[in-house]
């Protein structure tokens, strides 16, 4: 699936912002989000498998609270678009809106490596 670079990128300006110019915490901050973010997935994609839509809302709300310290716009959206789904009991083509969701995240994990690193 190809998703758009635009939206797929890391802004470490609004980042650093949302976490007051620390960098330090900001590195932490990834790290955490790195050792998360696949058991989030993994919830979702469960909730999905049950049509569970509570779990899924709850699951792709975390998530969307997560990535939104990265100003990771694509990420966000796809996990938004998961929550409301969640949230109106709408569990028909879930599968797009997960591999958007996985495609996203691939596209920004590199630059989380490399802060969580720095």
């Amino acid at each position: 699936m190809k998703f758009s670079s635009e939206l797929a990128k890391l802004d470490c300006a609004v980042a650093l912002e949302r976490l007051g110019g620390d960098e330090e915490l900001l590195r932490e901050v990834a790290g955490l989000f790195l050792d998360e973010y696949p058991m989030l997935m993994e919830e979702i994609r469960s909730a999905a498998l049950a049509r569970d839509a509570d779990a899924l809302q709850r699951a792709a709300h975390s998530m969307k609270g997560s990535v939104s310290n990265f100003g990771a716009d694509g990420v966000y959206q796809a996990a938004f678009a998961l929550e409301k789904k969640g949230r109106a009991g709408d569990l028909d083509e879930l599968d797009p809106c997960i591999d958007r969701l996985a495609c996203a995240l691939a596209h920004i994990h590199p630059a989380l490596v490399v802060l969580a690193e720095n």
